[in-house]
């Protein structure tokens, strides 16, 4: 488990990360959200100790991470942009991160053929999205019990995404726990069990994706003639007018809301079913980044 308590980072007078706190349960698929610099990176450098905190803790199976050898050989940190050597090929990489982990050739074989990659080719001559899944075919392959990833789908193609999916549902199957920081807010639904939204450098919201979708509901709103929005009998973080269509997003009991705005007689009550990204653009704008 990984259990973070009051982190705070900063980088100069800029702070990034002030008493964000959230848990990892074991076999957990975590997704980190956030706009553009909220400090997703951030947090994974420091999850995976490569990293130390100003204030606060990260306790990862009952010991602090920071400068601990034990618990960070339990870790694969996979940046958005991974560093190697400039003649370094594949098969260099894997042999070299067999030093430190519980390496599977076999895994690592199969990903690269599965991606159609050349082990003896040296990386630097890799597309971007060729050296995203040789790293991915490394990380798979060392069988971290906690893999972090940094932007994790960028450059991957629809098939490779495919592949890359299953592999983390095998890993998190035997017991693994990964944490994903990425924009692509659809994958991370597709996928991820929990997550935590990182806004104003704090994390403002996390927990199990089902359940915080379950306290949104989205509905749109026909009425006869056009209906000042602000007479609606609900709690509402989002509201578009159109003409005598109204759109809303509501905090509560779908099926409460409903019968509060029924009583105003409107044409038409219809739910609109929401999604992660939905609540991810929901919650931000409610914070005033977007309109």
């Amino acid at each position: 488990m990984i259990d973070v308590t009051n982190l705070c980072k900063s980088y100069g007078k800029k702070n990034v990360l002030s008493g964000a706190e959230f848990k990892v349960c074991d076999g957990d698929i975590f997704g980190l959200v956030g706009i553009n610099g909220a400090g997703k990176s951030t947090l994974l450098r420091l999850l995976s100790g490569v990293m130390k905190a100003d204030d606060g803790k990260i306790i990862i199976d009952g010991e602090e991470v920071y400068e601990n050898e034990k618990v960070k050989r339990n870790i694969f940190f996979l940046p958005d942009d991974p560093y190697y050597t400039a003649n370094l090929t594949g098969k260099k990489q894997a042999d070299f991160y067999g030093n430190f982990y519980d390496f599977d050739g076999k895994i690592f074989n199969d990903y690269i053929e599965k991606f159609s990659l050349d082990p003896d080719k040296p990386i630097r001559n890799f597309s971007k999205g060729m050296k995203r899944q040789l790293f991915i075919s490394l990380a798979l392959a060392c069988k971290p019990k906690y893999l972090f990833l940094d932007e994790a789908f960028d450059g991957l193609d629809p098939l490779a995404r495919l592949e890359f999916k299953r592999g983390l549902i095998k890993m998190q199957e035997s017991g693994s726990s990964v944490v994903i920081a990425s924009h692509s807010l659809r994958e991370l639904e597709d996928i991820c069990d929990s997550f935590a939204l990182i806004d104003g450098r704090k994390v403002k919201a996390y927990g199990k994706i089902d359940g915080e979708l379950s306290k949104l509901s989205k509905f749109q709103i026909v009425f006869a003639t056009e209906t000042d929005p602000d007479r609606l009998p609900v709690e509402c973080i989002h509201i578009k007018k159109t003409g005598r269509v109204i759109r809303i997003v509501a905090r509560g009991d779908a099926d409460e809301i409903r019968a509060k705005i029924e009583e105003m007689h409107p044409l038409v009550v219809d739910e609109i079913p929401m999604d992660f990204e939905d609540m991810f653009i929901y919650e931000v704008s409610e914070r005033g980044y977007i309109e």
